[in-house]
Formats: C-alpha cells, sequence, structure tokens
C-alpha cells in the first residue's frame, strides 16, 4: 500500500512564519504527522519561547503522546476531549470511517437523558490495543498490548492537551480508535456525544467577525486555521469579514434583538481595537444606566439621554478633597447597588446586564492582544478557540466613559464610549495618535511612533478627580498623613499582591466593593505625561506583568496611574520597569497609583487625544465609571 509521507502536511515536517521563524524536522512520518511538532515550535516562538526551549516543549509533546501513559492523557482527556468521526475526507460530529469493508447500517442506540458508563477493548492507532472507560468524570484508557492493526471501523476523538513549558498553552491532539464491529463503534460514538450534549454551557451557535486588516494582515489565515475546530466540535458559525471601519459596530448596533439572542455568542477575529467596536456595537443600544459623576465647572442642566440623566452637581457633596486642593470637587455620585457597581435601570428584557449565558469570544489577530493575554494566559488562536468551544466562561469588568466635551469651545453633548482593557492620555493618546500615521508598518509601527512620541516628552495641563473607596477594615487618611509619593491607602506589599488567575476568589467574590458612608473624592491637579486608566492587567508581550500587575477581571475597579512630569531619564526609568518582569513601575515620586471606581478629566488646553482599547477617542472633559461584571468571555483566566 503506498503511504504518502508528512512533507506536504503544513506543520508536520516544516513549518515557517515571516515573522517569527521556520522550523523543520525529520523522524517518524506517523509521530510528525499527528503532532505537527514544527507548526508548534513556530507558534511558542511567537508567544516568546527561545528556539531551543521550543522545540524541547514539542519533542517533550510528542513523546508523551507517543507513550500514552493513563495519568498523562487523563486529565486532559476529561477536560477537553471533543469526539468526532470522519467519512470519506469530511468532518462531522458523529461518522464512522470504513477502511475496506463496505458500509453496514448504523447502529440504534439511545444514550437517554444521561450518558451510561461505558467500557471496552479497542485499538489506539500507533499505541495498541487499549482498554477505553467512558463515565461521569470524562474519557480515558489504558494500554493493553502491543499494536496489531486488526481493527476494520475507526473513529476520531479530536481534543486539547495542556503545553508542558506554558501551562495556558493548549495544543490540538487527535486520537483514533477503532474495533472489528461497526455497532461496537457506533455505540462508543454516539455515547460519547450524549455525554456532551449534558455539557449545556457548550456554545451551539456563533457570530463570528473576521478583520481581514487587523494585526499584520492575517485575520482571514487565523480564522481558517481555526475554523475545523469549530467544525469538528460541532458549532455552527456565522462568518462575517469586514469590509470597512466600524462595519462590525453597525453590524452590532442593529442587529435584532430576536435575531442576536439566537447566538450563543459573538466572536471576533483581531485585536483589541476589533473587540471594542463589536463590545460598543452590543452595548450602545442595550445598556442604559446613569451617566458617571460630571467633572466639576459646569452643569449641563438640560442634558438627558433616553431614559437617564446628568444629574445637579448642588444635588450631593460626596466628601472633601484629602489631596492637592482644600474645596470640595461637589461631584454627583451614580447610583450604586450593595456590590459598589453602579446599578443598571431600564435593562433590556432579552439582555438583561450582567449577561452570563451570551458571551463574546477573542481569537488573536491584534498587534497587542491584552485582552486575550489576561483571559485565556496566551496569545494564541488554538488556544483561544479551547475556550470557546468547550464553553468557558469569565466575567468582565467594562468602563463607560462619557465624553461631555470635545475641545474647550464645544457645548456639552455627552457621547458614551466603552473600554474593556485601557483608557491613556498623554503618552497614550500621543503614541496611537502618530501610530496612524504609519499604519502600512503593522505592528512595529507602535514601537517607532512610541519612540517618537517619548522624544518630544510632551507633558499636558489636567485636572483629574477620582473616587477613594475605603475597603473593609481600613480608614481612609486624612490629609498630610502619607508622606513622599501618593499610594493607595490599602495598597499590598508587592509579594502580599493577588494575581488574577483561574477560579479567581477575588473575580468570584460577592464582598461589596464601597461602603455607604466611606467614600470621599480627591483631586489632582497639574502637569502630567500621561494619565492611564487601566480595567485589567493589560500583560502584553511589552509588558510581562502588565500595567498593574494585579489588576483582576471583575472587581469592580479601575486602576488610575497618573505620570506628573518629570525628566527624560526618570520617565525612561518607569518605562524599562513596566518592560520587566518584576519591575516596580510605581516605585517613583512622580508616579500616583489609586484604586477607584469612577473618575472625571478635564484638560487645560483647546484638545485633548484618549486612546480606549487601542482606538483614538477626543474627549476635553470626561467621565468613566466601572460596571463590575457587565459582561462574560469565553474564557477562564490564565493557569498558575
Amino acid at each position: 500500500m503506498a503511504v504518502s509521507g508528512d512533507g506536504p502536511i503544513a506543520g508536520s515536517s516544516a513549518y515557517a512564519d515571516d515573522e517569527v521563524g521556520a522550523c523543520g524536522a525529520t523522524g517518524d512520518d506517523d509521530v510528525t504527522m499527528r503532532f505537527f511538532p514544527c507548526y508548534h515550535v513556530v507558534e511558542s516562538m511567537r508567544l516568546g519561547m527561545e528556539p531551543k526551549l521550543a522545540a524541547k516543549d514539542a519533542i517533550s509533546q510528542s513523546r508523551e503522546n507517543s507513550l500514552v501513559l493513563l495519568e498523562l492523557f487523563l486529565p486532559s482527556i476529561r477536560r477537553a476531549c471533543t469526539p468526532e468521526l470522519a467519512t470519506d475526507g469530511h468532518f462531522s460530529n458523529c461518522c464512522i470511517e470504513p477502511d475496506e469493508s463496505p458500509p453496514l447500517p448504523h447502529a440504534q442506540f439511545d444514550g437517554g437523558a444521561t450518558a451510561a458508563a461505558l467500557s471496552c477493548s479497542l485499538t489506539l492507532d500507533r499505541v495498541g490495543e487499549v482498554l477505553l472507560f467512558l463515565n461521569s468524570d470524562g474519557l480515558s484508557w489504558k494500554s493493553l498490548e502491543p499494536l496489531e492493526n486488526v481493527q476494520v471501523y475507526r473513529f476520531i476523538v479530536h481534543g486539547f492537551q495542556q503545553s508542558k513549558t506554558l501551562p495556558s498553552l493548549r495544543l490540538l491532539a487527535a486520537y483514533t480508535f477503532g474495533h472489528n464491529d461497526l455497532q461496537t463503534c457506533q455505540l462508543w460514538v454516539d455515547q460519547i456525544n450524549a455525554s456532551l450534549a449534558l455539557e449545556q454551557w457548550r456554545p451551539k451557535n456563533l457570530l463570528v467577525f473576521v478583520h481581514p486588516k487587523s494585526g499584520k494582515g492575517n485575520g482571514c489565515k487565523i480564522w481558517d486555521t481555526v475554523a475545523p475546530i469549530f467544525s469538528h466540535a460541532k458549532v455552527k458559525t456565522k462568518v462575517i469579514v469586514t469590509q470597512r471601519s466600524g462595519h462590525a459596530y453597525d453590524m452590532m448596533a442593529s442587529i435584532g434583538n430576536e435575531e442576536l439572542a439566537s447566538y450563543d455568542g459573538v466572536i471576533a477575529v483581531g485585536g483589541d481595537g476589533f473587540f471594542n467596536e463589536i463590545l460598543n456595537g452590543f452595548l450602545s443600544s442595550r445598556h442604559k444606566a446613569p451617566y458617571p459623576p460630571t467633572p466639576s465647572g459646569f452643569l449641563p442642566s438640560d442634558t438627558c439621554h433616553d431614559s437617564f440623566c446628568v444629574h445637579d452637581p448642588n444635588e450631593t457633596v460626596i466628601g472633601t478633597s484629602s489631596q492637592n486642593i482644600e474645596q470640595s470637587p461637589l461631584l454627583p455620585s451614580p447610583i450604586h447597588d450593595g456590590s459598589g457597581a453602579p446599578l443598571i435601570t431600564d435593562e433590556d428584557p432579552e439582555f438583561p446586564f450582567p449577561i452570563e449565558h451570551f458571551r463574546f469570544g477573542i481569537i488573536p489577530a491584534g498587534s497587542t492582544d491584552a485582552i486575550v493575554m489576561c483571559t485565556t494566559g496566551a496569545r494564541d488562536p488554538i488556544t483561544s478557540t479551547f475556550h470557546i468551544v468547550l464553553g468557558k466562561r469569565v466575567s468582565l469588568d467594562v468602563a463607560q466613559v462619557v465624553r461631555w466635551k470635545t475641545t474647550s469651545t464645544s457645548k456639552v453633548e455627552p457621547f458614551v464610549r466603552y473600554a474593556a482593557s485601557f483608557a491613556g492620555y498623554g503618552f497614550y493618546g500621543d503614541v496611537i495618535t502618530e501610530s496612524e500615521k504609519y499604519r502600512w508598518m503593522g505592528p512595529k509601527r507602535y514601537d517607532y511612533a512610541g519612540t517618537r512620541v517619548f522624544l518630544k516628552h510632551r507633558s499636558y495641563e489636567a485636572e483629574v478627580a477620582y473616587i477613594e473607596v475605603k475597603p473593609e477594615g481600613k480608614s481612609i487618611p486624612e490629609r498630610g498623613s502619607l508622606s513622599g509619593r501618593k499610594r493607595p491607602f490599602w495598597s499590598p506589599n508587592k509579594s502580599d499582591q493577588a494575581i488574577c488567575r483561574v477560579n479567581c476568589k477575588v473575580c468570584s467574590s460577592t464582598a461589596p466593593c464601597s461602603y455607604p458612608g466611606e467614600t470621599k473624592w480627591s483631586i489632582s491637579k497639574g502637569k502630567f505625561l500621561s494619565i492611564g486608566a487601566a480595567v485589567i492587567s493589560n500583560r502584553n508581550e511589552r509588558a510581562p506583568d502588565g500595567l498593574v500587575a494585579d489588576a483582576h477581571l471583575s472587581d469592580g475597579f479601575m486602576h488610575l496611574i497618573l505620570i506628573k512630569d518629570c525628566s527624560h531619564a526618570l520617565y525612561l526609568w518607569h518605562l524599562t520597569q513596566l518592560a520587566k518582569k518584576g519591575g516596580n513601575p510605581f516605585d517613583f515620586k512622580f508616579v500616583e497609583h489609586h484604586k477607584t471606581t469612577a473618575f472625571t478629566f478635564t484638560s487645560s488646553g483647546n484638545e485633548s487625544v484618549w486612546n480606549l482599547d487601542g482606538e483614538l477617542f477626543q474627549a476635553h472633559q470626561l467621565s468613566a465609571q466601572v460596571f463590575r461584571g457587565l459582561v462574560s468571555l469565553f474564557a477562564s483566566g490564565p493557569e498558575i
């Protein structure tokens, strides 16, 4: 019988990427075609792994898979198996692939309400005879005898495996079982499918938006790579490749709730900015809540929007400033519940917030992909697809940002945008503005634009007011009780920081993040090199710990980072600490870090540009507040 070599199979004996590198392999064709080691080496290098370490990781995966030790495979299979069978080269959820005998009628089997325990002896390709088990714990097997090529009918179980060197990374795997009885194979297929059908959180129908020009312009290529996984998992997808800027926003804003409810979620194949576009299209017509507090200095008395209005600053005086300024900022408070998160009024009955059943997913194809890094732990399309098809869920805070005035001479016209990761002014706004001139450079434009902006070293006069929220068991310090640089009064030591991970206790806690009567406003005014508000940690390849290492996905807080004017050398030192794993970017006198639920901003200049999740946002005056767990993502948080 003629056998095709592994050469024509991309990723098996060779794989290359112009932006990363290339890998070649030789050896057992069956092993390389089964585990695609060259593909995994290049993708690991893309994540920053050294070539030698990436090769060792790929080899270890292939070696462990070939041995099929029960203790190595049991956890992976239990968590991640996505069974299916192949016939005539077409993949569906369950079919039988005959080797030489003509197909026989499928055996009738009713899995019933629950999948019963099942076990029998089958053969596993390139392993031998195994005893296969299916019970409430999942699918597993143990080896019995060396391989004897006697099976006639086969079925394939597709799944994922955890990387040995990068715990958050998932790798594709396929297991071919065989038996000489067709009805036995069909029994296993039906039983496995019945077991999977009980997992109600798995999506069945998804709306997918693909940004063809995102990042390096390979959005369509990345979707083509992961699309077969959705087919294997029996997940229907409606794919829309965007044709222009704002296309996804318009689609999400105009789609009817009845049609949208027919999907289990929406997937973005692109970067953080593309997800921001989809998120804003979804929330713009569905999320109705009071505006955040207004900046001091103006009273938009007739400003209303649908069912919610701007409050009169003279109605409530929240507290006195404990820093910088003696007078009260006279800012109104949004309506909050006991958890500290703003209450949401006039909900859309079809999409009540916070939403659990309807989830968003991101398959990374952008320049930084910070949201994916923080929610899955890996900037990898296969890993993100793993979280999606298995129906993982994690709640995500979202910041509502209201622009009151575009320029200093503009009328007060509130305009709402949402940010899921970051809002930045000064250095951050200048970088995104400068980078737009060099889009032809791809992701490298951010490094070039960042260098140019850093050399200019511009500072901006502005006023920022923010809420100080008292945590349980702490007291708000009086003015003058802090010496040197300003630090949050409950800031933990670095060794005591609770990093957001899988099953995070902070995010799952129902403890309130603010307490009645213990809320104060503080004002910081002066020249700033940058102002940043991080909703999540924003880990990325340039900042391994992110902007704020201990920021959480769903704790109801933003982290306000104020960088006062300083010398070039000191600012460079601060930036190098951000780029260093385990660095201390806040350990400077010119840096202020405040945990808050809301803040306001007023520029002293004529114009100002903000960076919202990688998108330009011009605002002379704005307010922002965070909504705890407003949306859900197909993710579970990074592994330890």
